[in-house]
């Protein structure tokens, strides 16, 4: 019995960094209320993936590939990937630099200078250093 419990953790924790299978069929929309869902239940690789397919699925949507490229850099940061998520979201403010910046959903600026002002007051509080919570255990 005693063998069983971390066999059995064992195939949870493989089976959790897996990749999925996401059918083409998804519209966007459904694409992101999967990612969505798969948050709510902090299952943050599989949503990073459906963000993924969002980006990779619409090279010529800007506003679709903002809204991964944010919620990808959001869920890096709720893992405590804080480098990582400064990076990325540093990469989403970079589309803003644009003479087109009035087109973009400015809601997502707005959003990851809120998070990049928040992994700053947190790397701050532990003494000014960038590394990752992932990394402090």
């Amino acid at each position: 019995m005693k063998a069983i419990i971390p066999a059995l953790l064992a195939v949870i924790l493989i089976s959790s960094c897996t990749s999925i299978s996401i059918s083409e069929d998804l519209s966007p929309a459904e694409l992101i209320q999967r990612a969505n869902e798969a948050m709510d239940r902090n299952r943050y690789s599989t949503a990073i993936q459906y963000y993924q397919a969002l980006y990779d699925r619409n090279q010529t949507n800007i506003d679709l590939m903002i809204t991964a490229e944010y919620h990808i850099a959001f869920i890096h940061y709720k893992q405590g990937k804080y480098d990582q998520a400064r990076t990325e979201l540093n990469a989403v403010i970079a589309h803003y630099n644009t003479p087109d910046e009035e087109l973009l959903p400015q809601h997502f600026k707005r959003l990851s200078q809120i998070v990049l002002q928040t992994i700053e007051e947190k790397s701050q509080k532990r003494g000014g250093g960038s590394q990752d919570r992932s990394n402090l255990n």
